[in-house]
């Protein structure tokens, strides 16, 4: 059964958006052992972003992407819980990263600030929010006991969807983490009750892992399901779209000794990832726009000139494919005619062009 090892495990791919959820249980748990195998899991995982949970050393967390080819990390220089985010560099641009609900009235209910990343995924925009809840409880959800474990998640995830429905209304978000609770409780008990009620607008992507078998739980030696993504209205047709998933990563299952290897050298959490087919968003234009640029030939067989002598500015030039992958990025000098090539198959792809506070897309048909 455990004939296969961690260079096994695959989960990204080339065409889809990844994001990982990961406890890591105080890394590293068993020392150099721990850093080594978690340096193998990510490099076979290939995924665009993992968010992780409890972080002990930083330092040695930090040497350990620094080296992993393709990947960067971003850590908060102050206590926080332990919350990172493991990315990758050639896919995931980041506009800012920040910590809400951070300050002392927030501290009983966030034990672990909420990490925010604001990104850009082959050009198209996404919110991930990375959370650590306190953990424990006896099952029964207290309204308006303050020392309540169950009540402290409970308004965890109402400011969380207070933030959410403030900030990103009109956002693809993901939130991820350890929320330290089950999505299958009765409605009384339910902390996640006001997500699952706004069903228009919310989704637990990892439903069906929860209220399916126990085997594929994220949480085996409990065994439970604490480990969720959520996400909103605005990924919920990507998320039906084929090549789109979630799962539980049975890393367990590339090691020798099993879930306890697993456990007693790694994490006593497994992994949940979801993959997403992205449907690409590109900006329309008004005639005008279109009209005041000059690209020959188009349709092109990949090489082309664009009459960049009405920019006064530095002019970016991307060409993006119908998956939304860059295919094409350079910036160009102003008062130019700007020739470049570019290979891909015969098809649909879009010209974007930025110069100051000025961007165009264009159609682009290659023969």
């Amino acid at each position: 059964m455990y004939s296969q090892s961690l260079d096994d495990i695959s989960f990204g791919t080339d065409s889809t958006f990844e994001v990982v959820s990961w406890n890591i249980e105080w890394f590293p748990k068993s020392g150099s052992t721990t850093v080594d195998s978690v340096s193998k899991i990510i490099e076979s995982l290939d995924v665009d972003l993992i968010g992780l949970q409890e972080i002990d050393d930083s330092t040695v967390c930090r040497q350990m992407v620094n080296n992993i080819e393709g990947y960067d990390l971003f850590m908060d220089n102050d206590w926080f819980g332990g919350l990172a985010y493991i990315y990758k560099t050639s896919t995931i641009s980041i506009q800012s990263i920040y910590k809400i609900y951070d300050t002392s009235p927030y501290w009983n209910v966030f034990p672990r600030s909420p990490l925010v990343m604001e990104l850009k995924f082959m050009e198209e925009d996404f919110i991930v929010i990375n959370n650590h809840f306190k953990c424990c409880g006896d099952g029964i959800l207290d309204m308006g006991n303050y020392s309540d474990e169950e009540f402290r998640r409970f308004e965890a995830n109402s400011l969380l969807k207070q933030y959410i429905d403030a900030n990103f209304s009109s956002s693809r978000v993901i939130v991820i983490g350890d929320l330290n609770d089950v999505l299958t409780d009765e409605v009384e008990n339910n902390v996640f009750q006001l997500f699952l009620d706004d069903s228009v607008n919310y989704l637990f992507a990892d439903d069906a892992i929860a209220s399916g078998p126990s085997t594929d739980w994220s949480f085996p030696g409990w065994p439970s399901h604490l480990d969720h993504i959520l996400i909103t209205n605005e990924i919920f047709t990507e998320f039906s779209n084929p090549g789109s998933e979630i799962q539980t990563i049975k890393v367990d299952n590339f090691m020798s000794g099993g879930l306890e290897d697993y456990d007693y050298y790694i994490s006593d959490h497994r992994p949940v990832g979801l993959k997403l087919k992205v449907n690409p968003t590109v900006a329309s234009l008004t005639e005008t726009s279109a009209s005041q640029l000059v690209i020959s030939p188009n349709p092109t067989n990949g090489q082309l000139t664009i009459d960049l002598t009405q920019f006064e500015n530095e002019t970016e030039i991307k060409i993006v494919d119908l998956n939304g992958k860059v295919i094409h990025s350079k910036v160009y000098q102003s008062n130019q005619l700007a020739d470049l090539a570019f290979e891909g198959a015969a098809g649909m792809y879009f010209l974007k062009v930025r110069s100051g506070n000025e961007e165009f897309v264009i159609k682009l048909m290659k023969e």
